[in-house]
């Protein structure tokens, strides 16, 4: 089998294209589920007719108009994530822990001493932890179907290869920016022009094609990607409920908003071997690093009510605008590859070289745009006795209207069709219930949020949570405690390849919160 060899030498960095997947995260910082103190938490996040609780600021300020003194409360939690991947048979778990601070609340009542209409309010400031972006993932398996280098050559097609070379003197902003254009100058793979004229490539990494007489060479590579994300949402909520009559509650609010989330991404091929020469090892593996660091901040508002017809029951609903954010996003990349020593004398366009492990230092990418996430709707009902309550609650969502723009930048016609063509409206559902014992406190709920995804593959995107807590009240003084378990599935591709089948990691994903709320009233 005769195969030309050429290697990684030190060269100036080629700038390479953000390739964050603008789709994924229009859900990613949209898809948020309930937060709030360890008491709602425990009760599914149902919040939306309850009222009496810091976090109706950030659901629905109605329910502030129900508080009868002041509060401040501090929220510290724990979660445990734990991941596990299947891709192409094997099967790796990984898991990360995290502490955080998942809330802290400032209310503050007023009364008016009138006996009718109009008879005071709360005004609410806190700061909710509204998503968790902490994950960490891990699958490997061994590939007989494609490699990331077809993805690379098959990306490169038409592209003149000079305009993936860096030069000092040349604005990096001029250049074909994609990780493609690493794995050029890391010689991963080389230009030629095709039959029709067009610029192409091929790699000494590919298999041997099928000749006449002869069967197509098999290529088999070790695969191994490690992904780690780490970060959160949070948001200040500034709201007001008013009471009317102890039987009608409206309320409103700002929210101010801000993203922080890093992405570590490490794709890893080695142990390469072909079926018609198991001699033959040009390279000893070959990295791929991507670094994603997305800051954000925005601003949403939030309208709601809440009636108590009878003294049993009581209803509510809310609206939250759209969130405008406003994002900076800075990517990274680099490839290293390390080559073993190889002469070739019939192809001297690839002379001999040593063992070489060279990588491209980064140069930061810096994108600025604009996203909107869809609006919410919620309503529901709560019921209630003497010896506690039960909650429930349906929301509104319709994914597929997020959407992004930019001032400075080309448009996102491609990806807002993107996202309106994945993603699909869905109705969320949510149910709590409370027990008490004099001041004691014991609660349960259940929490499901609908596959957003219009072509599920067969895969259930849904999440669903089972909760629960315990709490004591006194006066001045109480203190809750709530678990929520979380599980859903999902898939992850490394590349995309028109050899073979895409290969895909079926993940299953469980979550543990752990969260306590500590309140003093005055």
């Amino acid at each position: 089998m005769k195969k030309s060899v050429f290697t990684v030498i030190l060269m100036s960095l080629v700038s390479f294209s953000y390739a964050q997947d603008f789709i994924d995260n229009a859900l990613l910082f949209s898809r948020q589920r309930p937060s709030g103190s360890a008491r709602i938490q425990a009760l599914g996040g149902t919040q939306v007719s309850l009222g009496g609780d810091y976090s109706s600021a950030l659901s629905n300020p109605a329910g502030l108009g129900m508080y009868n003194r002041s509060e401040f409360t501090f929220s510290p939690g724990l979660t445990l994530n734990n991941f596990s991947s299947d891709y192409l048979g094997e099967n790796t778990d990984a898991s990360k822990s995290m502490f955080n601070i998942p809330g802290i609340s400032l209310v503050y009542h007023h009364e008016t001493g009138k006996e009718k209409g109009f008879l005071g309010g709360s005004f609410g400031i806190s700061m909710t932890r509204t998503n968790d972006l902490n994950r960490k993932f891990r699958y490997r398996g061994t590939n007989s179907e494609n490699s990331m280098v077809d993805y690379f050559i098959d990306d490169a097609y038409g592209i003149d290869p000079e305009s993936m070379l860096w030069r000092q003197n040349q604005d990096p902003g001029d250049n074909f920016t994609t990780l493609t254009a690493l794995a050029y100058n890391n010689y991963l793979m080389e230009d030629f022009i095709d039959n029709t004229g067009e610029y192409a490539y091929r790699s000494v990494l590919s298999p041997l094609p099928a000749e006449p007489g002869f069967p197509a060479e098999i290529r088999t590579v070790d695969q191994e990607e490690l992904s780690e994300s780490k970060g959160a949402q949070y948001q200040w909520s500034i709201s007001y409920g008013a009471n009317f009559g102890d039987k009608f509650f409206i309320g409103a609010g700002i929210g101010i908003t801000s993203i922080k989330y890093k992405v570590s991404q490490y794709f890893t091929e080695s142990n390469f071997r072909y079926s018609e020469d198991p001699n033959y090892v040009p390279i000893d593996n070959f990295m791929t690093t991507e670094n994603y660091d997305i800051r954000g901040s925005g601003v949403n508002f939030t309208i709601g009510a809440v009636a108590r017809p009878v003294d049993f029951l009581q209803v509510g609903a809310s609206l939250v605008t759209p969130t405008y954010y406003n994002i900076t996003d800075t990517y990274t990349a680099r490839i290293q590859s390390v080559w073993n020593y190889y002469d070739d004398p019939d192809n001297p366009s690839f002379p001999e070289r040593r063992d070489v492990s060279e990588h491209f230092e980064d140069i930061p990418v810096i994108s600025e745009y604009d996203l909107s996430t869809p609006l919410r709707v919620t309503t529901g009902a709560t019921f209630i006795s003497k010896f506690g309550f039960i909650s429930g609650e349906v929301e509104f969502v319709n994914y597929s209207k997020a959407k992004y723009n930019s001032d400075i930048a080309d448009d996102f016609d491609a990806e807002n069709d993107g996202v309106k063509a994945v993603y699909q409206p869905v109705v969320n559902y949510r149910l709590g219930a409370e027990y008490r014992y004099q001041i004691f406190r014991v609660r349960g709920g259940y929490n499901y949020m609908a596959d957003p995804y219009r072509q599920t593959g067969g895969i259930d995107r849904s999440i669903q949570s089972f909760s629960g807590g315990l709490g004591v009240r006194t006066k001045t003084f109480f203190v809750d405690l709530g678990a929520v378990f979380s599980s859903t599935e999902g898939t992850r591709s490394p590349y995309f390849s028109s050899i073979g089948p895409d290969p895909i990691a079926y993940q299953k994903f469980k979550s543990s919160n752990y969260i306590l709320t500590v309140g003093f009233t005055f």
